[in-house]
């Protein structure tokens, strides 16, 4: 009986020992490139007025239709000529929040522009947990799997009061009032079952955003 249960358990523990070893050796290089890769990214949105308008327009958008519909498994992505939203379903509601999220950014709601699923969020307590844990390692000088729990243990804590800071002083922007929504754009793929060909609905909605030359800003502002 206990060799069989020896045969049974032996390699699960030979597997959890060297996931345990292997780890921080791991956890240690990923936090190296989070290092130099995170504050890059960062800097790039920062320095792109543009892109942090539509991000901060792609949050809106998000939680306008999460207020009225509950959490959603939504995703979104800003580009300098507007943003994705990945998981919805209708194109009419997209456009339509995304002109009352801009409106309502335009009238001062900026708390639309942070959201906490935000990708900025992840990155912000993913550097956090690399600084900490690359603290940990010059401090101790040893690779533990107990700096790894406590590196992620204080970005979990942490990370996402620091993520809306970082969402809120470098990669959003509400100076939105020369932004307009264009349009929404996406296309049906074609798909194929048992050979039969079909048209699969999409779930990628494309907002186009423009900047509103400074004349039309000005009727607007004298319509307004």
């Amino acid at each position: 009986m206990w060799i069989i249960l020896l045969l049974i358990f032996w390699p699960i523990a030979l597997i959890l020992a060297f996931n345990l070893l292997i780890l921080p050796i791991q956890f240690t290089f990923q936090s190296m490139i989070n290092l130099f890769t995170v504050p890059r990214q960062i800097y790039e949105i920062a320095t792109n007025e543009r892109l942090r308008c539509n991000h901060a327009l792609e949050h809106a958008t998000i939680n306008v239709i999460e207020e009225y519909y509950g959490p959603q498994r939504l995703a979104g992505l800003a580009r300098d000529d507007g943003f994705l939203i990945r998981g919805a379903s209708d194109p009419g509601l997209v456009e339509k929040f995304a002109r009352v999220g801009l409106e309502r950014l335009k009238r001062g709601e900026s708390h639309l522009a942070i959201h906490d699923r935000c990708g900025t969020s992840i990155a912000s307590a993913n550097l956090l947990s690399a600084v900490v844990f690359l603290l940990l390692l010059f401090q101790t000088g040893y690779f533990t799997f107990l700096n790894v729990l406590l590196a992620m243990m204080i970005a979990n804590l942490t990370g996402p009061v620091i993520g809306r800071l970082v969402q809120q002083m470098f990669t959003t922007s509400v100076q939105v009032k020369n932004i307009e929504v264009v349009d929404v754009e996406y296309e049906y793929q074609s798909m194929e079952f048992f050979g039969v060909p079909y048209m699969r609905k999409p779930s990628d909605f494309f907002v186009r955003t423009r900047v509103l030359p400074r004349g039309m800003q000005a009727e607007r502002l004298n319509v307004s």
